[in-house]
């Protein structure tokens, strides 16, 4: 009796031994990468009865699943399967093969592509660091503010810069509205416009603004830098998580807010402990959800440090109005 109490107290501390190995799997969590090319990116690696799944953005574009990940030994191995839309591999499926070995809360990757006849190529090296958790939703009622900051004046880009210098500035200010025309000349060499963003970096805020975008346009608010607002002429088209109001391929609003193109239309955003509300319209389409990493197009990947404000300028016309940032006081 004793002989089988015992061993069935080895099986239970065996199962058990088991289970926290799954639930501290180390490669669980969020982590933000950056790129070979030292460009933001992404990874969430999740856990669900033993098995893993996992989801990645790479630079720009949307989040997207993995078509593998496992553990095999001490290093974690990802799968993702493209299809070239250039170059000499236009067309063809090519298998990258992403490789992570883990050192305290950083990440060491290494990726490898293969041609459909096992060729390698574009192997390289970049880095990963552990996010820290989300913390719980926050309590919105018990918010306190400081003093609004009127980020555009009407009248000049005073406060505003491109994100990158050498790009074309399509933004002026006229009439009170900043307005974006990226205009591209017919049959002459296409003009990479620049995105704009806030001289000054904010942490967490109120931020409510006026966007009135044309037919078919696309443009884009970035909250701290990293995460995309959408800002799309998605009148009429079924819920999406790359619509108007959206965080960009991350969160779909919870119901459509938006007007026709060609009208102004009202944003009322709140950024706090990394969780994000969004009315549009006077509709609360996204309700206090959690942001777990960047977005393509992203500053850099860190959701920890502060960030500007930066308009999409790169995609399509849009004009602002009314941009008024209100910072959230910390204890």
């Amino acid at each position: 009796m004793k002989k089988n109490r015992l061993c069935m107290m080895i099986a239970l501390m065996l199962a058990a031994v088991g289970l926290s190995a799954y639930a501290e799997n180390p490669y669980v969590g969020n982590w933000a990468l950056t790129l070979p090319n030292g460009g933001p990116g992404w990874l969430g690696v999740t856990q669900e009865k033993g098995d893993l799944d996992g989801a990645i953005l790479w630079g720009g574009g949307s989040v997207k699943q993995v078509n593998s990940i496992k553990v095999e030994g001490e290093r974690l191995v990802i799968t993702r399967i493209q299809v070239e839309r250039r170059g000499a591999n236009k067309g063809k499926k090519i298998t990258e093969t992403i490789t992570a070995t883990l050192s305290g809360n950083n990440l060491k990757l290494v990726t490898v592509k293969a041609r459909p006849d096992g060729s390698k190529f574009g192997r390289a090296e970049f880095t990963g660091k552990r996010t820290p958790p989300l913390p719980p939703r926050p309590d919105l009622s018990k918010v306190k503010f400081g003093a609004p900051i009127t980020l555009f004046n009407g009248k000049n880009l005073d406060g505003w810069e491109l994100t990158n210098s050498k790009s074309a500035n399509g933004w002026i200010a006229e009439g009170g509205v900043l307005v974006n025309r990226p205009t591209q000349p017919k049959g002459k060499q296409h003009i990479s416009y620049g995105n704009l963003r806030t001289t000054d970096e904010f942490e967490d805020f109120k931020l409510k603004f006026e966007v009135n975008v044309p037919e078919k346009s696309n443009s884009g608010v970035y909250l701290r830098g990293i995460y995309e607002l959408q800002v799309l002429d998605s009148y009429g088209k079924p819920l999406n998580p790359h619509n108007m109001g959206a965080i960009y391929s991350r969160i779909t609003p919870a119901v459509s807010a938006e007007k026709p193109a060609g009208q102004w239309q009202a944003f009322d955003v709140t950024l706090l402990d990394r969780h994000v509300t969004v009315v549009l319209n006077g509709k609360t389409i996204i309700d206090n959800e959690p942001l777990l990493g960047c977005t393509g197009g992203a500053l850099w990947s860190d959701p920890m440090r502060p960030g500007p404000l930066y308009l999409q300028g790169n995609h399509g016309a849009a004009s602002f109005r009314n941009i008024v940032l209100t910072p959230i006081l910390k204890d």
